[in-house]
Order: structure tokens, then C-alpha cells, then sequence
């Protein structure tokens, strides 16, 4: 939050708490990233992904690089009206994923508290990630065709290891769905990055602190 000084405010400085100047940290076409952001990604990916919080120099570009490419997909889903997941439905799966991974509320308060967040950002960030997978699908998955040969490729090359993995499912026929599921995620990632790619070069990336630049 950017604020203002008046020439009041400065004579009643010393009994007002302390501000903190939230600065850009880069713009992105008409979209801006700011410091806050990039500490609060940080922060959250961190409590999902059951990691230590990391504020140093690399995982902050690697928030900024994540921040970045998600106002190339906000834009996307803006201009193409594309749906929100939303509040309600993330809150939901939400629940589920704190109760599997930390069993308590108390629990899930005390890592939020250990990661300098709470609930809400957690929460604000989980919907957009499940917003983000919901576009992939919708925008990339209907010209993504699998076929029958396919399935039966990928099974002979990976039998070995799709049996270790699976151990009540050791014939073609038990596996296909699955087998399905990956080759449809492997060719929905091979148009995404490419057009996140394209993003790249076709907008104006600014770096207003350039260690965050690659």
C-alpha cells in the first residue's frame, strides 16, 4: 500500500506506528507486480507444498517468474471470459488438503503462523492456482487426442515401472485410464509452455528491481 505524507502527518510521525512502503517490483503490460505479492507467494507456496519459507535472492525471481507468467494467464482468462473457480469451491478442497497433511486445526494455525500468513492468503492464492488449472484444461485440453496405439506404446515402455507403481493393476486394461491421464497431461503441457513462451516475448516485462531479472 503506497502511502501519502502530508506536512501533518510528518509533525505526528513519532507517535504513529511505522509504515512500510509496498514498492512495484515489476510491471507486466498494465499489470503490476509488487513486493508484497512476491513475499506472500513465497510464503504460501511454501505452507502447500510443506517446504521451509526461502527469502532469499533465487526464490524470490522464482516467485517473481511464477507472478509474471500468472498475469499472462489473468489476462488470458480476463479477455476470454474463461470461469473462476470459486471462493466456496476452493475453501472446500482446501479443508481437505489441510486435513490430510496436518490433521488439526490447531496445527494448520500453528505452520500459518510459523510461515508468516493466515488462512485468508492461503486461501486467496489456492483459488486462483485451481483457476489457473481450470483454464489450462478449458483453453488446451480439447485438441489434445490420445490414441489407442499411443496408450499401448506408453504401456510397453513404461511396464516395468507402471507395475512397481501399481501393484494391483498389472495388465493394459486396468492401467488404460491412467496411462490416458498422463499422455493427456504430457501433451496439454507441450502447447501450454510454448504459448506461455510466446507470452513472453509478445509483452513488455519491466524489472523495477533487477535482481529479480533472469
Amino acid at each position: 500500500m503506497l502511502v501519502r505524507f502530508t506536512a501533518f502527518a510528518l509533525l505526528i510521525a513519532p507517535v504513529c506506528p511505522a509504515v512500510i512502503i509496498d514498492r512495484i517490483a515489476v510491471v507486466v503490460g498494465n499489470a503490476i507486480v509488487k513486493d508484497s505479492d512476491i513475499d506472500r507467494n513465497i510464503r504460501v507456496t511454501a505452507f502447500l507444498n510443506g517446504e521451509p519459507v526461502d527469502l532469499g535472492p533465487a526464490s524470490r525471481k522464482k516467485a517473481a517468474s511464477r507472478l509474471i507468467e500468472q498475469a499472462f494467464i489473468r489476462h488470458e482468462i480476463d479477455i476470454g471470459d474463461y470461469p473462476m473457480v470459486t471462493r466456496e469451491e476452493a475453501d472446500q478442497q482446501l479443508k481437505r488438503l489441510e486435513k490430510e497433511r496436518f490433521g488439526s486445526d490447531a496445527a494448520v494455525q500453528a505452520v500459518l503462523k510459523k510461515d508468516g500468513i493466515n488462512r485468508m492468503d492461503v486461501l486467496f492464492e489456492y483459488q486462483w492456482q485451481l483457476t489457473v488449472l481450470q483454464f489450462i484444461d478449458i483453453r488446451f485440453k480439447p485438441a489434445v487426442l490420445i490414441s489407442d496405439a499411443d496408450i499401448e506404446k506408453y504401456y510397453r515402455n513404461h511396464a516395468a515401472e507402471l507395475r512397481r507403481t501399481n501393484p494391483d493393476k498389472t495388465t493394459l486394461d486396468d492401467l488404460r485410464d491412467q496411462i490416458r491421464g498422463i499422455l493427456t497431461g504430457e501433451k496439454v503441457n507441450d502447447q501450454f509452455f510454448p504459448w506461455l513462451n510466446e507470452q513472453r516475448k509478445s509483452n513488455k516485462v519491466e524489472f523495477r528491481e533487477e535482481s529479480l531479472n533472469d
